[in-house]
Parts: structure tokens; C-alpha cells; sequence
């Protein structure tokens, strides 16, 4: 039996990242039930960060995030994790109160945010068919390199001693008077604390450990790489539907990414592409751009898990002691994942915020909301 401080499930992006922030002050245990970290949903990621992905309540802790990304301490990472790509967010010519709802719910933010032309935009995207006349430009959206990132966040909690197991699904948690018993692939750990990063598997977590809970909801997000007649230009932007029902962006070798911003209720596990939501994200995405689309040469699906709310969960249990939430993230979890990590180190350790959390309400995001 060996002894830590503190047990986490999960090395997605939220188990690997709350790691490296607290590796220096608390033994760690980092457990991970498949062959490799991140398979679910951190791997399978669009790989872009817009601080109005996930909405005006989520946006705070995209913006935090961003100095970490772009210049991160030199012993974490030797270059940073973002690169310029600006987005546009479109509309048809009878979808204007969708674009006036975008920007008022940023106004307070400072975001920058423009409305554009349709000419404008197609100097942008020049096969950007007519029609689409409400554009909303955001020129600070990047893409993110996300397996440097996650690699980048285990490489850390390595360095700091966390101990990372994979190929250990956890199948027995006890309360015991001063901590956790975890039973994890035949082998027993204690800890002190237990801190559930699990993702689409929070609430089966919760159970095993006598928690109530949330209703942590997963959702399958289908993705498609296709090859088009002309190829995609790497200068473009990321094209988002203010309507929500589509996304795409360039990508190497003039290929296109794109998405039908699908949602489907899941159960937690393995899941593979959706023949149905393939198909319709290149109908919608043949509706805004005049190209040929020539073969499919890459598909692919994942993972988002959502609180009620679709807000991140950062905070001990309200009920069962030492029992901590970090979950719910959603797909906005590695755009937000510094920012995500501090605030969970300052509830977790019971330590004052970092001081580039000043403009995040940590109370938007307590497990205790759902007690």
C-alpha cells in the first residue's frame, strides 16, 4: 500500500494540469484507466482557444489563461502553446439578433470584437458564399497546440514527483477516518484527499465513493478532416456559425477541420464517428463556402462532459469530506486549463488566488452550487 497526499483520477488535461500546479507542495497520485492519458478528450481536441468559446461565464477563465499559454515559464515549457488565427463568427442575412446577442453578451468583457461585411470577410475567406452577411470578427483567436500542452503539464508533475499509472481503472473507493482507500487494478493506494478529474466518468466516480452525483452529462462531438478543390489557405480564419451549428478551420496540407457543433448524449466510454453527423457537417459546411469537397480523409469523435449548468466544477463536495470536483469542463477545458488549474490549487490548498485570477468569479464554479 503506498501512502500520498492527495489522489487524482483522471490525466486528461484537468487530472495532468492540477498535478503539475500542486506536485511541489503535495505528494501526488495520478491515476488514468486507459493505456495512455488524454484518449478520450483531450486527444481528440479542435485545437483552437476563443475567449467566446463556452460563453460570457467561461470566458473569464480563457482570458486568464492566455498569458500562461502564449509565454509559460521557461522550466514548463521552452516556447509557448499558441499561434495566430483570428476567427469570424457568421450569420445569414436574416440571423441579425443572433449577432446582436453575441455582442451583447461580451460587451462588459473587453474582448475584442467587430462587425464585419460580408466583403469583408471574403477578402478572408474568399469562398465564402453570399449570403452570410452578419459577420463578427475576433482577431486575438489562436490555435493551440494541445498535446504539447498536455504533454507539457505531465512532463511538470513528473518533475515534481507525481506518480502517473496508467492501465488503472479505479473499481473501489472507502471513506476511511483520515482519508481514501482506492482500489485500482488490484493494487491498494490511501490518500488524504481525493480529487475527481475524471471527465464523462466524474459522476460514476462520485458514486463509488459514496458522493452524490452532479449529473455530469457526456456528449459525443463528431470532427471531419476533408480535401476540397481549391485547398484551404492556412491564412484563414476559423469560421464559426453564430447560429451554432457548425465550425471549421484550415489545416496542413490544405485540408479543412470542420464540425456540426453536434451534441449527442452518450454513456461514458469509447466512442466513434457518426455516419449521420458526418454527413451533415459537410452539407452545412458546402452551404458557406463555394468549394468542392473531394474525400473525406480523416474522421473522428469525442468526449464533452457538461455540469447542468455547462459550467466547470472546481471545489470539494458539499456533502463528503475531502472529496474534490474538478470536472464538467466541457469543451472549453484546455483553452481554460491554466487558469482552471490555479483556482482549483487555491481551493484544494486552501491558498489565496493567483494574482491572474483577479477577474474570475470562483463562485460562479463551487461543487456545492448542486448541493
Amino acid at each position: 500500500m503506498k501512502q500520498f497526499d492527495i489522489a487524482i483520477i483522471g490525466a486528461g488535461i484537468a487530472g495532468a494540469s492540477i498535478a503539475s500546479e500542486i506536485g511541489t507542495e503535495r505528494s501526488v497520485l495520478l491515476l488514468e484507466a486507459e493505456d495512455f492519458p488524454g484518449y478520450h478528450s483531450t486527444g481528440r481536441s479542435a485545437a483552437f482557444w476563443t475567449e467566446s468559446y463556452g460563453g460570457p461565464l467561461v470566458q473569464p477563465l480563457t482570458t486568464a489563461s492566455r498569458e500562461f499559454l502564449d509565454n509559460p515559464p521557461a522550466e514548463f515549457s521552452p516556447s509557448g502553446f499558441l499561434r495566430p488565427r483570428g476567427a469570424i463568427n457568421i450569420g445569414r442575412d436574416d440571423e441579425q439578433h443572433l449577432a446582436d446577442r453575441f455582442l451583447a453578451d461580451f460587451a462588459d468583457s473587453g474582448l475584442a470584437m467587430d462587425r464585419w461585411s460580408w466583403e469583408r470577410a471574403a477578402t478572408l475567406v474568399p469562398d465564402l458564399k453570399p449570403g452570410w452577411q452578419h459577420v463578427i470578427h475576433e482577431p486575438d483567436c489562436r490555435d493551440i497546440d494541445v498535446a504539447a500542452l498536455h504533454a507539457a503539464y505531465l512532463r511538470d508533475a513528473k518533475r515534481k514527483a507525481a506518480e502517473l499509472i496508467c492501465r488503472s481503472p479505479v473499481t473501489q473507493i472507502s471513506k476511511l477516518d483520515h482519508g481514501w482507500e482506492l482500489t485500482a487494478k488490484d493494487e491498494i493506494y490511501h490518500a488524504t484527499v481525493l480529487v475527481n478529474a475524471a471527465g464523462a466518468w466524474a459522476d460514476g466516480i462520485a458514486r463509488l465513493a459514496g458522493a452524490k452525483p452532479i449529473g455530469i452529462q457526456p456528449l459525443i462531438r463528431n470532427m471531419v478532416q476533408i480535401e476540397t478543390d481549391p485547398p484551404s489557405s492556412q491564412d484563414m480564419p476559423l469560421v464559426v456559425g453564430l447560429d451554432g451549428s457548425f465550425y471549421f478551420k484550415p489545416e496542413a496540407g490544405g485540408c479543412y477541420w470542420l464540425s456540426p457543433h453536434d451534441e449527442i448524449p452518450s454513456e461514458p466510454g469509447d466512442v466513434a464517428p457518426d455516419e449521420l453527423s458526418v454527413a451533415t457537417a459537410i452539407d452545412r459546411f458546402e452551404k458557406v463556402l463555394d468549394v468542392e469537397v473531394k474525400r473525406v480523409s480523416r474522421k473522428w469523435a469525442g468526449l464533452r462532459s457538461f455540469a447542468p449548468d455547462r459550467l466547470p466544477v472546481i471545489g470539494f463536495d458539499a456533502a463528503v469530506d475531502d472529496f474534490f470536483w474538478f470536472a464538467g469542463q466541457g469543451g472549453f477545458g484546455i483553452q481554460t486549463a491554466p487558469a482552471a488549474a490555479k483556482l482549483a490549487r487555491s481551493v484544494l490548498l486552501g491558498q489565496a488566488p493567483d494574482e491572474s485570477l483577479n477577474s474570475v468569479d470562483a463562485s460562479l464554479y463551487r461543487a456545492s452550487r448542486f448541493s
